[in-house]
């Protein structure tokens, strides 16, 4: 790891902490986190870097405007104003020792940080995962969902392949090799994050299972594989942008998972997955983050679905 980090905030509102994270999210490709203050009921988006973050004009501009449309939409956002800090690496790792706790996944995964002396259950696979620069460690409402869908999912009766998409730290994908997806292939566009998505899964000894590779899913290229399920833990733009590229990576009857969502924008994302033969079959709502799961067509072999409302 670096020797420093760089924390960049917006402190908010709570009404608003959403929609700004959404736009932090897409300016700087890069999940942000979030801490509400119960007391002062603000709350601070933040993003963190391996090296001082140089904002472009351009990248200005879209913050300003960005801030300017949320206000047009009803939200209070606050003064707008990004604070840039400097942390030391062992007060990082010293905050999260305190946030970061281990917990279960159906039953079936137990995530927990280097620290944790707790131990899995019988039949329990482990992933050990610490807090890094890139997105997720599980805490966040959408990445709990694709995990739950991961484990949910699967059947150890049948061969299933896995694709996780926008991988961040790798967690889903090292989460599924463990519970026995074969094979898994995990993507990024963000080559410091496949950097530390490799070295997470070499650390949970599945390195050699899972294939990590760069790639930009807005551009169309040619399937090299399709998967039984796939796993897009991304925003709303690009999910719209990607979904031709996602669906065609999926097999007869797979799943499609997708999270990232705002609640207000789940809607669209549904119908422009339905217009491409797809069917909702799972949703959830968090914190006004909204994940859900869709199943191609042709899905002879596995369960019959529920219906979505």
């Amino acid at each position: 790891m670096n020797e420093t980090l760089w924390k960049l905030s917006v402190i908010t509102t709570v009404e608003a902490e959403a929609a700004v994270a959404e736009l932090l999210a897409d300016i700087f490709q890069r999940q942000p986190s979030v801490y509400t203050d119960q007391e002062t009921r603000k709350s601070t988006v933040t993003l963190y870097f391996g090296q001082k973050p140089a904002l472009t004009n351009r990248q200005r501009l879209r913050l300003r405007s960005g801030f300017e449309r949320i206000k047009r939409c009803g939200l209070a956002v606050g003064s707008g104003r990004l604070s840039l800090k400097r942390l030391r690496p062992e007060n990082w790792a010293e905050s999260w020792k305190r946030h970061f706790k281990p917990f279960e996944v159906g039953g079936k995964l137990l995530v927990k940080p280097s620290w944790s002396r707790r131990h899995p259950k019988l039949g329990q696979a482990t992933v050990v995962l610490d807090p890094g620069l890139s997105f997720g460690t599980g805490q966040h409402a959408t990445t709990k969902f694709c995990l739950d869908e991961v484990v949910r999912l699967r059947n150890p009766q049948v061969h299933q392949a896995f694709l996780d998409v926008g991988t961040g730290s790798g967690i889903l994908a090292i989460g599924a090799a463990k519970l026995g997806y074969k094979p898994v292939s995990a993507l990024d566009y963000d080559a410091e994050a496949l950097t530390i998505a490799r070295e997470n899964a070499k650390r949970n000894l599945v390195g050699a299972l899972i294939r990590f590779h760069r790639e930009d899913i807005t551009k169309p290229t040619h399937p090299p594989r399709t998967y039984e399920l796939i796993c897009a833990n991304l925003i709303a733009n690009v999910l719209l942008d990607a979904r031709e590229w996602l669906v065609s990576r999926l097999k007869p009857g797979g799943v499609l998972v997708v999270a990232g969502v705002l609640e207000t924008e789940i809607e669209r994302v549904r119908h422009s997955y339905e217009s491409l033969g797809l069917r909702m079959i799972n949703q959830r709502i968090e914190k006004e983050w909204c994940s859900g799961s869709f199943v191609g067509p042709k899905n002879a072999g596995i369960p019959k679905w529920p219906k979505m409302p």
